[in-house]
Order: structure tokens, then sequence, then C-alpha cells
């Protein structure tokens, strides 16, 4: 089954009205695109830039980290150590830490850095640690980068750093009109998210680098899952990382922003304003608090708490940008399929971006008449950051409740409600205004039979089965799959609603009914909770825009 996709498939569409509109879509995009190509110019890729290939280092046993990490894995030979960061602070320590404990060489492969707060206390320990003469590899997708280029080449620099930018933008001042002219290449994203120390200690998940990812924001909270390794899995992680790094799809800054190595001068004094910027945040009260903890400590010193047991690392091929065939056994969503539905006895499915077709809603049907136990946790509509994606999924809701299988949606109001329980909002370091912070989740996570345990940046949806590159870790572990079912449980009709069918009594017919706790009581809600009648005419018109597989 899994060699089909079954769960994301991808199917020509049938002429007809759906055709036509596709049609005047691509006249209109016709227009665009000649305009583009007007008002665009030239801007095109460096033909030959020049990539000196770089590898991870083989041999990094004589490291701090590697001296006392190699005598602990000495006691389980062939497993690996791990470590769930489900909380932001937490989160957010780790990466401090690996970058305070680098010695040798510091990768780090995301889809968003935001060099501001948080963001900038990691890009300041970052920067420190190339001070210290660690070889440093940022690896950036392009999509977010826009108005950073100054910054990035800043960056790019410093003499131990190298910044490459994944499937970039030619032109760097006017990116809407490459979009429009290079929509089919450049809707391709890199979306896998590590972080490499002395190919020692990775950080492998789905939290991308900014405040809102490290419980930083009293506005605005994703709910996000990180796992802290270290051994076999490691040199697996660093491998994926030299893949991409050195890929035809990577480019370095200086092909792209050759300004950065023509003007040193400039450079090194927006490096420092960088780095004065990074010290302002790494001596505010909520850093130093966290680089004060056991945990970050423990990094330090290679004393990481946590799990062992088998550790494979998932990852598409970073041809997938290049070279696309949907029924590849080798990409992310193929091999994860074949993870879930190996399942036995129960699934627990979370991914904020949830969108199967309707081959995916038969599949999940078929396990729960199986007899597997079913259940998925997604965003509400008032919880999702991406509207599009509720019209994607909405559809499948029904008659995935009615065959048995449990759907949950996260409320807005999660944290409020925990702290109402006396819960707290944020794992073991809340935050007293977090209660107040919009909840949106963002973790992807999918456990089998409480053993198998998926962290990465894989969502269910079409986008990272066809369009984007993703990668996870799959972790065997019947001691944390227990674990993070539990604290999914704990508390879980406070923090979603979940989604049930009333069969009304006069004609029998069904419709959707959604149950949660507020205060300590229970209520139901007969019509989907916050939205009003223009959300569900704006979900309606996405509903028929052909655009699902954009999701």
């Amino acid at each position: 089954m899994f060699q089909t996709l079954s769960l994301f498939p991808f199917h020509a569409r049938r002429p007809g009205a759906a055709g036509r509109r596709l049609r005047r879509l691509g006249s209109l995009a016709l227009v665009f695109t000649l305009a583009a190509a007007v008002l665009g110019g030239c801007a095109s890729l460096p033909a030959s830039a020049e990539r000196t290939p770089s590898s991870a280092p083989a041999s990094t046993a004589d490291t701090a980290l590697g001296k006392v990490l190699t005598k602990r894995l000495a006691q389980r030979p062939g497993e690996s150590l791990f470590y769930p960061l489900s909380s932001g602070p937490d989160a957010l320590i780790a990466r401090l830490a690996m970058a305070r404990a680098a010695e040798r060489s510091l990768d780090l492969q995301t889809y968003i850095l935001e060099p501001t707060g948080t963001g900038a206390a990691v890009l300041g320990d970052i920067i420190d640690a190339a001070d210290r003469g660690v070889r440093v590899r940022l690896l950036l997708d392009d999509l977010h980068t826009g108005g950073l280029d100054k910054v990035l080449s800043a960056v790019d620099s410093h003499p131990n750093i190298e910044v490459r930018l994944f499937n970039p933008f030619a032109n760097r001042s006017v990116r809407w009109l490459e979009m429009l002219v290079g929509f089919t290449r450049l809707d391709r994203r890199m979306h896998n998210k590590s972080m490499t120390v002395d190919n020692q200690m990775s950080l492998v998940g789905g939290r991308n680098v900014g405040d809102a990812y490290f419980s930083a924001r009293t506005d605005m909270d994703f709910s996000d899952l990180d796992v802290l390794i270290a051994g076999p899995a490691v040199p697996q992680v660093s491998a994926v990382f030299d893949e991409y790094w050195n890929d035809k799809s990577s480019y370095p800054v200086v092909a792209l922003i050759p300004a950065g190595k023509e003007a040193p001068v400039e450079m090194r004094n927006l490096r420092k304003r960088l780095e004065a910027r990074g010290d302002q945040a790494k001596a505010s009260p909520y850093v130093q608090e966290l680089l004060d903890s056991g945990l970050a400590k423990g990094i330090e010193s290679g004393h990481m708490p946590g799990y062992t047991g088998k550790a494979t690392v998932v990852s598409d091929k970073a041809a997938k940008i290049t070279h696309q065939t949907d029924d590849d056994p080798g990409h992310a969503t193929a091999r994860l399929e074949k993870m879930i539905s190996s399942a036995q006895k129960e699934v627990l499915l979370i991914s904020p971006y949830f969108v199967p077709d309707d081959d995916g809603e038969a599949w999940l049907i078929a396990l729960a008449k199986r007899g597997i136990r079913v259940r998925i946790l997604t965003n509400s509509f008032s919880a999702t950051d991406v509207s599009a994606v509720h019209a994607g999924y909405a559809p499948h809701r029904q008659a995935l409740v009615a065959a048995g299988v449990e759907l949950y949606e996260l409320k807005p109001s999660a944290y409020a409600e925990l702290a109402h329980r006396g819960k707290g909002a944020s794992g073991s370091r809340s935050r007293s205004w977090l209660s107040s912070s919009r909840a949106s989740l963002h973790a992807k996570n999918y456990i089998v039979d409480r053993r198998l345990v998926f962290i990465g940046s894989l969502n269910m949806d079409p986008r990272s089965a066809k369009l984007n590159t993703e990668m996870g870790i799959v972790l065997d572990s019947p001691a944390l799959a227990e674990r993070m079912i539990k604290s999914t449980e704990d508390g879980l009709l406070d923090m979603a609603y979940r989604v049930g069918v009333q069969t009304d009594g006069d004609g029998g017919n069904q419709r959707l009914i959604w149950t949660t706790r507020e205060k300590g009581q229970l209520t139901v809600y007969d019509s989907e909770p916050g939205m009003g009648p223009l959300q569900h005419l704006g979900i309606g018109v996405l509903r028929v825009l052909p655009i699902k597989e954009e999701l």
C-alpha cells in the first residue's frame, strides 16, 4: 500500500468544470508571467556557483561531548540516547546549550530562522562558537529570508561560518515577481529541521527558530515537539545534512549576494551589531533563567537525561525538489505510512496540518475497521494558522468519525483551560502569561502500538508528501511512547474539542457536534466553534478552489 502513497495520492484531474477553471487560471497565470518577465528582468540563478564539498567530522570521540557520551552509550551497544523536548523553553535551552558545547562543528538546517528575540540569542551563541574556532554550516530554506540578505551576508562573512540557501530566489529584491515566473520550482521547499554539534549530539523535530516556537510570545504559542539525541542516529542526521548541503539546489550566500564579500568592513560592523543583539537577548531574565537550568548544564556536559532504544532517521532525498516521483517507497511519507500500517492495536496521530484525500480517508477507515484504535489530534478552525488547510480537512471529518476514528481539534484557549485545571501551560517550564497566549498545534508526532514514536517535520498533508522535503526520526521505546500518550491524554478534553456525529431524530440525518470541557464543565457545540457566517463563507470558497495539492 505504501508504494502508492495511498494516504496522500495525487491523480490527474478529470476534464470538466474543474479543467475549465484550471485553463482560465492558466490564462491568467500566462498574463502575470509575461508581466513578471518584463518587470523582473533576466534574473537567474548562477550557472556555476562554486560549492566546496564538505561533510561532518568523522572522528570526534576526543571532544568533551564525545568522551562522556561514548562511555554512556557503551552500556547499550547499538542503541541511541534520546530526550523529548515538548516545551518551548526546553527547546530553546537545548539549542543554546548545544552551541555552547560545540568544539569542532555545528550544523543547522531549518525552514525558518528569525534573527530577532530568541532567534538572536541562538544566532549569537552560534557566532560565539565560530569565534572559538568551531566550523559552522547554516543551511536555510530561502522562502522566509526576504529582507535578510544583509544579515545573511554578515553572518557568512565570519571566516568560520558558511551560509547556504536551499532552492533560492535569484531575484533578491522583487521576490513575488519571480514566484509568478518560477512558481513550479519555488513552490517546493526544504522543511527539514536539525541541529548537530561535533557529530555527537543532534536535535530533530518540528520547531523553527523563532519566538513563537519557544513560548516567548504573549499572543501566540506553537505547541511543538523536538527530540535531542546521541548515539548511532547522530551520524544518520549528519549524513542527511551533508546530502542537502552538497546538493546542487543549495547555493552559497556569496554566490547570490556577492556584496557581502565585497564590503568586509560593513559586514564586520553589521555582524557586531548582530552579536550585540544576541548578547542583549541572552542577558534577558527569560534566557538567563533557562541557562541556569539543570537541563542546560546537563547538555553542555554531555550528561543529558533521557531514554535509550533503537533510533532510525527518516528523510526525503534532497533530489525530491527537482526529481519528483509519487510512488517512491523511500519518501518519508511512504515510510511513515508503512510504519502506521504495521499497527496491531492503536495509533495516535498528531498533525497540525491534517489533509487526507479520499484514498487517505479510506485508508484510515480501513485501519479502524481492522480493530485498530485510531486517534487524531489536529488544529481546530480557530487554532489553525492556515485557514485553507482547514478547508481541505473539514470535508473528511464526518466519514472518519462515523467509522470510529477518534478525532480531536485543539482549542485556541488550550493553555487557559490547562491553567484553570492547575496543569500549567507548557510542560514543566510554564510561564504565568502563557495562559493568555493563543494556542496552535505545530507538533508532528505519530505513535504506533505504544512503542514506535515518530518526531519530525512531516505533516499528514499533500505538501509534505509531494512538494516539500521532510525529515524526522523513529524511536523504538515503549517507555517514551507511554509517557507521550499519557501527557496527551491528560486533559485532552480541556485542550481540545472531540468531534462527534449526532443523528437527528426526525429524518435520521447525521451532523457533527463538538464536545469539550470548559472550566470543569462538559460543553457540547452543534456548530463549529469559533466560526461565524463570514468564516463559513470563506471556508466554502476555499473548498471549491483547486488548491488542495498546495495544502
